[in-house]
């Protein structure tokens, strides 16, 4: 079985990285989203809302159902790809700004597991003006941001932000 690890944040979650993960379920035979729960940084939403949130949009698209699969993990992405055997990293680009940084983690990753593959998938034209920090500034500053996110995610958001 072919299986691809998609990495990120997702906080929160968008159509764009959806979209992703369905892209690559149609090349991949397993697609983990893999949901940084690293507690060095300071996310907007919790670990376990994330998961939450990513599980109900895949569990929304019948094509997913048995493909994908959300954990969470910390640590370097190449040894959790280690850890459920997966031989690809999944990453989406939006614009050459992404390129350029994708490409040196692709490289540094490429030196730390030669053995597991960066596999990049061009963001969809109408997703590819979104990111979760623009989301996050956006909803701050009361902009509605529901097109750009499934509904729990913007259901997650609108109430992280009432709580300050």
């Amino acid at each position: 079985m072919r299986t691809a690890v998609y990495p990120g944040s997702f906080d929160p979650v968008t159509n764009g990285h959806l979209d992703i993960v369905r892209r690559a379920a149609r090349v991949f035979d397993h697609v983990i989203v893999a949901v940084l729960g690293n507690p060095r940084k300071s996310p907007l939403l919790a670990v376990e809302t994330r998961i939450a949130i990513i599980e109900a949009a895949v569990a929304a698209d019948p094509t997913l159902a048995g493909r994908v699969e959300v954990q969470a993990f910390d640590g370097l992405t190449v040894e959790f790809c280690r850890q459920v055997g997966a031989a690809s990293l999944v990453r989406g680009l939006r614009a050459i700004a992404d390129f350029e940084a994708e490409l040196q983690l692709a490289h540094n990753n490429h030196q730390l597991a030669p053995d597991i593959d960066t596999v990049f998938f061009m963001t969809s034209l109408e997703h590819s003006y979104v990111s979760s920090s623009l989301v996050k500034e956006i909803a701050q500053f009361g902009g509605d941001v529901s097109r750009m996110l499934p509904p729990e995610a913007d259901a997650a958001l609108r109430a992280a932000l009432a709580r300050g």
